[in-house]
């Protein structure tokens, strides 16, 4: 099931070959790499790139790890440019990449290359992100589903929809499971596993006892 994103796709539409690096940016399984590489792909494709065009590198996959190295990452994606077309790299988990922030500077001066990027560490969750930079970076923040996205794919009333969806909230994951003690369980898991770990990350959190007295709650 496709859950569209109307919004966060013409933003980044509107963002198209603007000579900047776009960084988008959200909390933990909101649907930042659906939208890049399902839905923002999809309609790339339908408007003309053709698939080797497209430059994709997810630094999470077993698969891709070798391009963890920044020299690696960099002369691959310079190899795979070869005419005068234009190509668009989009690049998964990129906080894994060594030096991102210098390798994603040096893809933007490649004059046919549009670059995006998403990342789901600490830095990514906040402002600092789009200072490394320099001033060419464009933030495209997103958000869980809005009570309309929701509704898009709920199949009950709109009084059944909306107190589901204050229940469970608006992660894409959570919507699409069936059952009550799925959703609780997957809810829980997200909270102890990586929220938490995001905050104890990105506020240098020494002693963390409090946070996990929360986990085990």
């Amino acid at each position: 099931m496709i859950i569209k994103r109307d919004f966060y796709l013409n933003n980044l539409i509107s963002a198209r070959q603007n000579s900047m690096v776009k960084v988008i940016t959200g909390i933990r399984r909101c649907g930042k790499s659906f939208l890049l590489f399902n839905l923002f792909k999809e309609y790339l494709s339908q408007n003309g790139t053709d698939e080797f065009h497209f430059i994709e590198i997810q630094f999470d996959d077993f698969a891709f790890r070798k391009y963890r190295n920044a020299e690696e990452a960099y002369n691959f994606v310079k190899s795979r440019i070869v005419d005068s077309k234009q190509y668009y790299i989009f690049l998964d988990e990129v906080q894994l990449l060594e030096n991102f922030e210098d390798v994603l500077n040096g893809f933007l001066h490649i004059p046919n290359a549009d670059v995006y990027v998403t990342g789901s560490n600490a830095k990514f969750l906040s402002k600092d992100i789009i200072t490394e930079f320099r001033g060419r970076g464009d933030e495209i923040h997103i958000s869980p589903l809005s009570f309309s996205e929701f509704m898009s794919v709920y199949s009950g009333s709109v009084e059944d929809g909306w107190k589901e969806y204050v229940t469970y909230g608006g992660l894409p994951a959570v919507v699409l499971l069936k059952s009550p003690e799925k959703k609780a369980e997957y809810l829980k898991n997200i909270f102890a596993e990586t929220y938490i770990t995001d905050i104890v990350e990105r506020n240098k959190v020494k002693n963390t006892s409090e946070l996990e007295q929360g986990k085990r709650m």
